[in-house]
């Protein structure tokens, strides 16, 4: 079980906010704006040896909040070669420019399930394009009807695509890891969605859990019921962004 930190960018800014708040023109509920730019943050999980770090690019592609966004991202993959993922509007035109910026990963939602469906054509040419190696798939996942489906465009689609084990094993040869977001908690330091997190842990596949985890009491909780398979990170909680749980503890686990 590792720590995988963040780096979430949102009009230029690194900042921590509330997932389910986010809209296209680019508002969304602040929980922190962080006095340091994104490479600084790069630095420091440099510095500690942590990798898989995730760069999320809030905004939307093709506005001018995403071009600063954009900017700030590739700075941080700059002072941080190999060692970071990025996410956020990417597709299989854009993906080779990122990890030529030297990110390790590319994280795609949306393209993946443009539609509310899988988009096995677009998963296959961005397969072509930077290698199943480089593809992270981020199945966000939200509650409808008592179940999880992905939610696209900023967690503000439901797709058709309920998140289960059949939907991983489907995606298994596209890609080299999964992160899932429990959107219904994320950003709101609530505790985390253990039954989600138990049900990933029944998956043979490589995933990173994102969502509520607030106290190292959640971290303990999730790697008992994950049997340590779980990866994790942590956002609005953490003291770099003005929570209680300790970076330094934390950076201990990788």
């Amino acid at each position: 079980m590792r720590f995988r930190p963040c780096i979430d960018i949102h009009n230029g800014k690194v900042k921590q906010i509330v997932g389910a708040s986010l809209r296209d023109a680019g508002s969304a509920t602040v929980n922190s704006e962080s006095e340091h730019d994104a490479a600084w943050f790069a630095g420091l999980y440099k510095k500690d040896g942590l990798s898989g770090a995730h760069v999320i690019m809030l905004n939307k592609a093709g506005t001018a909040d995403y071009a600063k966004t954009k900017a700030e991202a590739l700075s941080a993959l700059k002072a941080y070669p190999g060692g970071l993922q990025i996410g956020g509007g990417i597709n299989d035109e854009t993906a080779g420019s990122f990890i030529d910026a030297g990110a390790s990963h590319v994280i795609v939602t949306s393209f993946a399930f443009a539609g509310g469906e899988i988009r096995f054509d677009n998963l296959r040419k961005l397969k072509q394009a930077v290698g199943k190696e480089h593809v992270v798939l981020d199945l966000s996942a939200g509650i409808k009807d008592g179940k999880y489906y992905v939610v696209t465009d900023r967690w503000q689609k439901f797709s058709n695509q309920e998140v289960r084990k059949e939907l991983f094993e489907e995606l298994f040869d596209y890609c080299d890891e999964f992160l899932v977001h429990a959107t219904n908690v994320e950003g709101m330091k609530m505790g985390p969605d253990f039954i989600l997190a138990e049900e990933l842990s029944m998956i043979p596949a490589k995933i990173t859990y994102a969502g509520g985890i607030t106290t190292m009491e959640d971290i303990a909780k999730i790697k008992d019921l994950s049997s340590g398979k779980l990866d994790f990170t942590v956002g609005s909680a953490l003291d770099l962004f003005g929570g209680t749980l300790k970076y330094d503890e934390l950076k201990m686990m990788k």
